[in-house]
């Protein structure tokens, strides 16, 4: 089966379900692993963001939506040419990937049959479905099975050690300018760490919130994670955070490979978050997953 995935996470999922030599076809920001965009055909490009800063991405994008115009590239010519059994693109998030809807429409106009699956998974619990699913539709359903299995025994035994613990208040931040709080699966990483997500919108879109409200909230530790950045670029919009947010300690995660994308390594997400709250029962994350940015007070997070 000849496979395109349009979206970060779904590429994630392919290599996860052992299909990475049927992939044929990516987006110009699927990374993990490291070999998909060198040896793939780059099917969607964007606008390299990398030299802007939050606020200038946050006006073109709010831009972008209010000419009605779009924020990928769909090449569809390069498309076609893959002949593609199935795609794996998603309608969840504009500002995220290439809603389905235009990759329909280009299908038709060019005349190609190929299945197309859109992953909009809104909860844990739906990513891990999500996965099922590609691997029914690209024909490996046992091995769909297996993974998910592992990764609910890795969350089973995360809640084994957090067990009665008191769970403290945090609250994730997307993203800093202007500061949007967590919505869809990342409030369940927090439940799932031993947390109590505050300033949060379990299963709904991350809504711009100003940092007085997320005050309000009470939360006793910030998390930041801002969508489309590493660790170091984490660290970054954690220190205006810090700023914003005086007297709370505050973390910066690497969003993109553990929080924002919808695939298998949520659950190691899940894992370092609870290495956080709870590092005296949890195994610290992998170096360069997790920095504390703010050395928190003795009293912050109450034990």
């Amino acid at each position: 089966m000849r496979l395109v995935s349009l979206l970060p996470s779904a590429t994630e999922i392919v290599y996860a379900l052992g299909l990475g030599e049927d992939l044929v076809g990516v987006t110009f920001e699927c990374d993990e692993p490291a070999s998909a965009r060198g040896e793939k055909t780059v099917v969607v490009g964007g606008r390299d963001t990398s030299v802007m800063t939050p606020g200038e991405i946050d006006a073109y994008v709010r831009a972008q939506t209010a000419a009605g115009a779009d924020l990928y590239t769909l090449h569809a010519r390069a498309l076609a040419d893959l002949d593609p059994d199935l795609i794996l693109t998603q309608d969840l998030c504009r500002v995220c990937a290439l809603p389905s809807g235009h990759v329909q429409e280009a299908l038709d106009y060019l005349g190609c049959h190929a299945d197309v699956l859109s992953l909009d998974p809104r909860t844990l619990a739906e990513v891990l479905d999500s996965i099922l699913a590609v691997g029914t539709r690209a024909g490996v359903p046992d091995r769909a099975a297996r993974l998910v299995a592992g990764l609910r025994s890795r969350l089973d035994h995360t809640a084994a050690l957090v067990a009665g613990r008191r769970r403290p208040r945090v609250a994730v931040i997307e993203w800093i300018d202007p500061p949007f709080a967590a919505g869809h699966w990342i409030p369940d990483l927090v439940t799932a760490a031993g947390g109590q997500p505050v300033a949060a919108r379990p299963g709904g879109r991350s809504v711009p919130m100003s940092w007085a409200d997320i005050a309000a909230e009470a939360p006793e530790l910030i998390i930041v994670a801002p969508c489309g950045y590493r660790l170091d670029g984490a660290v970054e919009q954690a220190q205006v955070a810090a700023l914003a947010l005086p007297g709370l300690p505050v973390w910066a995660i690497d969003a993109n490979a553990v929080v924002v994308r919808p695939g298998p390594r949520l659950v190691d997400g899940v894992e370092a978050i609870a290495s956080v709250l709870h590092p005296d029962a949890v195994p610290a994350a992998p170096p360069g997953t997790v920095r504390r940015v703010r050395r928190p007070a003795a009293s912050a997070i109450r034990r």
